[in-house]
């Protein structure tokens, strides 16, 4: 691949919606469990999902039959893919495949994350769609 083709502008399709730009901070969160915030954010095919952790929280072991991809932004939280447990810190990436068990935990300190979801996360659809009707065009 060269720089050409990743940066090409010769358009080999339609748009299939305009783009948009949104503040995070501006999504109302939902409080999943105490001390966990969820701030999803919708594209057409894929979600991600702003995950808050409050210190001494945990996001019990579960399974879903979307694919996500896990990216820690601020502090750090023990991680739990099907028992392989690691401590995850800013910069690291876990990716859990779809029905693979999977939860995490904070300590002492809390976690910024990012979960990348596709398709998007069915039990987040509902609210991540009321969001964007009520944030577009407030950017």
């Amino acid at each position: 691949m060269s720089d050409q083709s990743h940066f090409s502008t010769e358009g080999a399709g339609t748009p299939t919606a305009p783009g948009r730009y949104v503040k995070v901070d501006g999504i109302d969160p939902v409080e999943m469990l105490p001390g966990l915030e969820f701030r999803p954010v919708l594209g057409e095919k894929t979600m991600v999902n702003f995950v808050r952790f409050a210190p001494h929280v945990e996001a019990p072991k579960h399974v879903h039959i979307e694919e996500q991809i896990v990216i820690v932004l601020e502090g750090e939280f023990e991680f739990d893919i099907d028992g392989d447990v690691r401590t995850m810190r800013p910069g690291d990436v876990a990716v859990v495949p779809p029905w693979v068990p999977h939860g995490a935990h904070t300590n002492d300190v809390g976690c910024l994350e990012a979960d990348v979801f596709n398709p998007p996360r069915q039990t987040l659809l509902a609210f991540a769609e009321a969001q964007m009707r009520k944030t577009d065009g407030n950017s």
